[in-house]
């Protein structure tokens, strides 16, 4: 009786379609060679565009604040102009964030979620991550000079410069690293003013100062109790982060909150006067109802630590989105009902 055969093993059937013969692959090199390379050009795909944060992108609707408020945004050309600064300060934007990411990425590695991000996970390399964002804030400050002359430049230069150094080691620095930051969402409603040729009177300033100035500081207290839930040492990955303690940023939202609320009441009023001379309907002056109220629910919500990601309660509070709703309606009529 003939010696029997042993059946495959099951390992041998389980590796399915990545089994291949050797025979196979002499026949079809190019084939072989060819998939771990695309699917290493999928992944570099896939990390760029994470890179880029386009979830972020949100905040550059602020570019729109300063037209909107002027009661001219629906005219056509301040339209354009304006979706014109806010695609413009999208890719100025992720810019920063490549060349951040590329800064910091052996702190990232540290870090309880940031450790993910494509760069400190090795997905993209940190020479190609620079090249990247330097040639996207070089390309953003050209087509700025382009669309509203050499001012929206500057706006666009300081925003880069601003960035690149807090990323070089003002980041470092206690209270001017929180000065940086609340510098990049300032000039995101400055340039919505300066490409719009609208004009930014002094009250809509420290409305946007203070209240940029309230969101960092409650991202950072959001940062230190992620830490510290995570047990990791704050002060290794932001140095910043164990300078401040959780007094302190409480102390500097509810002096940035008290700033924007008497800023923002005092320029209702004055808008009001501005839009209806003579004639006061009130619009303006409601519309510090549901500014204050969603105030409120942010300053809850930033001092049980929910703000690390500030984009994120824009995009996921359902009742933010209706506080915003009605102040835009309220705010629409005044400034478009004549």
């Amino acid at each position: 009786m003939g010696r029997s055969v042993p059946a495959p093993t099951a390992s041998i059937y389980d590796a399915g379609d990545d089994l291949t013969t050797s025979a196979e692959t002499v026949d079809r090199p190019d084939e072989h060679a060819a998939q771990p390379s695309a699917a290493a050009g999928q992944a570099l795909a896939r990390g760029l565009v994470r890179l880029s944060r386009p979830r972020q992108w949100i905040k550059n609707l602020l570019v729109f604040v300063a037209p909107g408020a002027a009661g001219v945004l629906l005219h056509w050309t301040v339209l354009w102009h304006s979706a014109a600064a806010f695609g413009i300060f999208c890719m100025a934007a992720s810019g920063t964030y490549f060349l951040n990411d590329a800064i910091d990425a052996k702190a990232d590695r540290n870090h309880p979620t940031k450790r993910y991000r494509p760069v400190a996970a090795g997905v993209v390399a940190v020479p190609l991550a620079i090249s990247i964002g330097m040639g996207l804030l070089v390309v953003s400050t050209g087509l700025a000079v382009l669309l509203a002359g050499w001012h929206l430049g500057v706006v666009m230069a300081l925003y880069g410069l601003i960035n690149i150094v807090y990323s070089l080691g003002l980041k470092n620095e206690a209270i001017l690293d929180l000065a940086a930051v609340s510098a990049g969402f300032v000039l995101r409603a400055v340039a919505g003013g300066v490409a719009t040729g609208v004009a930014l009177s002094n009250w809509f300033i420290i409305v946007a100062s203070f209240g940029s100035l309230l969101i960092v500081t409650g991202k950072r207290s959001g940062e230190k109790q992620l830490l510290a839930e995570s047990q990791a040492d704050d002060g290794a990955i932001r140095q910043t982060l164990g300078l401040y303690t959780p007094t302190f940023l409480r102390s500097v939202r509810t002096l940035s909150a008290a700033v924007t609320v008497t800023a923002y009441c005092l320029w209702a009023f004055e808008r009001a006067s501005q839009v209806h001379p003579g004639h006061d309907p009130v619009w303006f002056q409601l519309t510090i109802v549901p500014f204050v109220i969603a105030l409120l629910h942010v300053l809850r919500l930033l001092d049980s630590g929910a703000g690390a990601a500030p984009e994120e309660l824009a995009i996921r509070d359902h009742r933010l989105q209706i506080y915003g709703l009605c102040w835009v309606a309220l705010f629409a009529i005044g400034a478009y009902a004549r």
